[in-house]
């Protein structure tokens, strides 16, 4: 038994790292070298006071209409003392004149998004904005309180809830509605309420149909890779400041605590489908496909509020989201939007949603939907036009526009998704990502491609000195587009490096995209210092992983194979959960992992008997297989190195790998 014990551990070491990736939300970097804003990118942004309507302040207003009370303190710390959430960091944003670092259109974005606390919507209907990329909704019922979306983690839902409880009456809560499956309108359900509650039937947790199945799959199979390219998009390396980080676009930032889920216990799955929850009535429409797989929009007939979930927020969204996901569908966007207009365009008095503040007036609440819709439609349709007469997507990404009518609206800005992306993104979602040039049809890999191109191009040394003439005329994207290839040739040189990330740095300066400029920022950080290797929460946290169906866990595994090291062997062995009763047949053959359920080998190497959840605990690091063994929770029978061999096979993946070097 210690033989089968001691081998198995072994193995089970090379799963562990490879299973639970570090997420984005790590500490972030004290101070990092930076450069001032060139005299192009003071033009560049000088330009946008004059062309935007900076004097319209309708925004600030209702940003602030029905604030209550908010925190004492801008931090929010989880239980061992660290901070999860700092608002402090951003007080330089009380400056009124945006600094030259920073696009003006996104400044004013980074203000609105600074107000935070405690606000009253409508009669019993509250908000707690600004302590989250998301907002918590609390609507009060006759005894109790429904809470809609409880944040990203556990530690700033709880904050969160006791900031509505230091003005409100302390009403216990009831039940907690998902409005749709992005772990930031789930991820703090422990902060509120716990699981006991839930499986007691004190409280019930609603969410649209499909919400397991999306919330999961999103967050784990492609999850390192998400994960690692998230830390461009929300910049959470970076220092806040008018130098780094000073938005996310569509909320402040992400916070750092702990990731929780609770399975619901109530799906909505039909437009116009009703519930009644301590006497408040909520009519759902659904809306699948368009901002999130799975996703509804709540009416609340009683208040004439509409609850637009996020479909519908003060910026232009994305299609494609550049952390990495499927891309979205603009065509059930718009049609989404446009049938809210149609059901509750004319009996809604107040519209508000997950991210940013609401809005009030019918007209205005109209205006704002129709626009948003429009605007989705406008993108999916001269995408197409255009890819129709055929253009490429990189030359429809230039093209395409929104007219005066959208793109002068404040509510449309490309603060978290841009019109160039996301026409990017309608193109690849109906044609992918080849342009049709057969030249673009089998290029040669990056770093290869870019030995011959410095090499054509007369050296390292000629391009960097051409190179410096474009950069002092401005010319960022192109001193960054073909410098790439220098440092790609030859990551160490670091005059190279240097230049590509000065002229990352000025587009970050320049760009009206919080999701850019984090990009190009910490793209530029890390050409400088190197890729930093931190501790960070799990994405992969043990809820998300204990909620995956047994199809989900093994597909994940199947994900971790390698291949190339798999090729040539040929493995059958058993998995039996002896709680469940659940039996498993598989095996690695053609270098592919397969399974059968409920079926066994008759010939298999070496059979697992383990629960599940004992399984996940290991991983995890809850527990040991040795623990397990020892405990008699499991057994192994047959050769133990079948087992070893095929966890050998399986991948430990890098959350940190590089992106912009080889």
């Amino acid at each position: 038994m210690q033989c089968k014990t001691a081998a198995f551990h072994a193995a089970i070491s090379v799963l562990v790292g490879s299973l639970f990736p570090m997420s984005a939300m790590a500490a972030p970097t004290e101070s990092i070298a930076t450069n001032d804003a060139t005299a192009a990118t003071r033009d560049a942004n000088a330009d946008v006071l004059k062309r935007l309507p900076f004097a319209n302040r309708q925004d600030f207003e209702d940003a602030q209409r029905g604030w209550v009370g908010s925190l004492d303190s801008g931090e929010i710390r989880n239980a061992d003392g660290r901070v999860v959430w700092n608002l402090d960091a951003y007080a330089f944003l009380r400056d009124d004149a945006s600094p030259a670092s920073v696009n003006p259109s996104l400044w004013r974005q980074a203000q609105l998004n600074l107000k935070h606390g405690l606000f009253k919507v409508t009669d019993r209907i509250y908000q707690v904005r600004g302590f989250d990329l998301s907002n918590m909704t609390i609507v009060e019922g006759d005894s109790g309180l429904i809470v809609i979306d409880p944040l990203l983690t556990a530690e700033t839902a709880r904050a969160a809830i006791d900031v509505y409880y230091k003005y409100r009456p302390k009403k216990p809560i009831v039940a907690v509605i998902y409005s749709h499956s992005h772990v930031d309108h789930f991820g703090g359900v422990k902060g509120v309420v716990s699981q006991d509650d839930v499986k007691s039937g004190k409280v019930k947790i609603y969410a649209p149909e499909g919400f397991m199945e999306e919330a999961i799959s999103e967050n784990i199979f492609a999850g390192n890779a998400m994960s690692r390219r998230a830390q461009y998009m929300y910049g959470a390396l970076l220092p806040k400041g008018p130098q780094g980080q000073v938005d996310a676009g569509l909320g402040k930032t992400v916070s750092l605590g702990t990731i929780t889920l609770i399975p619901p216990t109530d799906l909505i799955g039909k437009t116009g489908e009703t519930r009644t929850i301590d006497g408040v009535r909520i009519e759902f429409q659904m809306a699948p496909g368009s901002e999130a797989p799975a996703e509804m929009l709540m009416y609340f007939p009683q208040w004439r509020a509409l609850c637009a979930a996020e479909d519908a927020t003060h910026n232009l969204h994305n299609l494609y989201t550049i952390r990495g996901a499927q891309v979205r569908d603009a065509n059930q966007w718009w049609r989404a939007l446009d049938e809210t207009i149609d059901r509750y365009g004319n009996r809604t008095d107040v519209i508000f949603a997950q991210h940013h503040w609401p809005k009030w007036g019918q007209q205005s609440i109209t205006g704002f939907l129709s626009r948003q819709r429009d605007a989705y439609k406008f993108i999916h349709d001269q995408t197409l036009r255009l890819a129709n007469q055929g253009y490429t997507m990189t030359e429809v990404g230039e093209r395409v526009k929104l007219p005066p009518s959208l793109a002068s609206q404040w509510d449309l800005r490309d603060y978290y998704g841009t019109v160039n992306h996301n026409a990017k993104a309608v193109y690849q979602r109906y044609l992918g990502w080849y342009s049709g040039d057969p030249a673009d049809l089998h290029p040669l890999p990056p770093e290869e491609s870019a030995q011959r191109y410095v090499q054509y191009m007369g050296g390292a040394d000629k391009i960097l000195a051409q190179a410096s003439k474009s950069y002092a005329q401005g010319d960022y994207r192109w001193v960054a587009q073909v410098v790439k290839h220098v440092v790609y040739a030859d990551p160490s040189n670091l005059a190279a490096r240097k230049l590509e990330a000065d002229a990352l740095e000025q587009l970050g300066y320049q760009t009206e995209a919080a999701s850019w400029r984090s990009a190009y920022l910490v793209g530029a950080y890390e050409l400088r210092n190197g890729v930093p290797k931190l501790q960070g929460t799990q994405t992969a946290s043990p809820d998300m992983i204990g909620a995956m169906t047994d199809t989900m866990f093994l597909d994940f595994l199947a994900v971790r194979l390698n291949g190339e090291r798999a090729a040539g062997h040929d493995l059958k062995f058993n998995w039996v959960q002896p709680d469940t009763g659940k039996r498993y047949a598989l095996s690695v053959e053609n270098g592919v992992f397969l399974y059968k359920p409920e079926r066994q080998f008759d010939d298999a190497g070496a059979t697992l008997t383990m629960p599940r959840s004992a399984l996940i605990g290991s991983l995890l690091g809850q527990t040991t297989l040795p623990a397990e063994l020892s405990a008699g929770r499991a057994k192994v029978d047959g050769d133990p190195a079948v087992l070893k061999s095929w966890m050998g096979m399986l991948d430990k993946f890098d959350p940190q790998f590089n992106i912009v070097t080889p």
